[in-house]
């Protein structure tokens, strides 16, 4: 079996307990609200990373570089524009971001990248993105109830990995050193080893929501990265 990235240890830090929020603006200092076109605090660099044919992206506004906070924003296209749809509290890695995410940091990827495929312990929810049910594969690595049920639904983020493959598929194309199995997955109130982590109610609407054939991405970084 593949050695998944575990979440845990730090200080704990609650996570929303209220899970998805509804409809609501952007929740960071937004670039000028007169050009919906663009996503609210990401700046050309990440802009232009964004497939043109994508209309679901999924933005993580971390709190800053060495933080463990972060907002996840849900925005889909609607023509030319861009809007919010949903929003959650959440975690990133529990040393914060990097630019050049290496095994073993415990810090996330700043970047662009697409979400292909999920799985988890449970049942599939009625995911629109191909799901891989496996108890086994998709067990904790960490001890203690906290972390019991992180994976019950995850949604492999496509930083060093293969799309098209289960989440847990341990083939690394950068090679190992440089990370892998970065997962969106259940929040545990804390910092994790690289993934990003949400309520799971967000998980579950997610699955339901994000939909292959609009080509669904993620964009991710402290605010500061994000806006560069």
């Amino acid at each position: 079996m593949a050695t998944l990235s575990g979440c845990g240890g730090g200080e704990s830090r609650p996570a929303d307990p209220d899970g998805a929020q509804g409809p609501r603006g952007p929740v960071v200092a937004a670039l000028p609200a007169t050009d919906p076109t663009r996503l609210p605090g990401v700046g050309d660099r990440l802009q232009r990373r964004i497939p043109a044919d994508s209309g679901q992206v999924l933005v993580v506004y971390g709190e800053s570089e060495d933080s463990a906070d972060s907002t996840v924003v849900l925005y889909m296209k609607e023509g030319p524009e861009w809007r919010p749809v949903a929003r959650w509290a959440g975690h990133n890695g529990r040393n914060g971001w990097t630019m050049d995410h290496h095994s073993g940091d415990d810090r996330s990827p700043v970047g662009v990248f697409g979400l292909s495929d999920a799985g988890g312990v449970l049942d599939d929810p009625g995911s629109r993105l191909p799901y891989d049910q496996d108890a086994y594969a998709y067990a904790p690595t960490i001890a203690g109830e906290a972390y019991e049920h992180v994976f019950d639904y995850v949604i492999a983020i496509d930083y060093n990995r293969w799309p098209g493959t289960p989440p847990h598929d341990p083939r690394r194309p950068m090679g190992d050193d440089r990370g892998g199995g970065i997962w969106l997955h259940l929040d545990h109130g804390d910092g994790t080893s690289a993934c990003v982590s949400v309520p799971k109610e967000a998980m579950r609407f997610l699955l339901r929501t994000l939909d292959p054939d609009r080509h669904p991405v993620m964009v991710m970084g402290d605010k500061r990265e994000l806006r560069a």
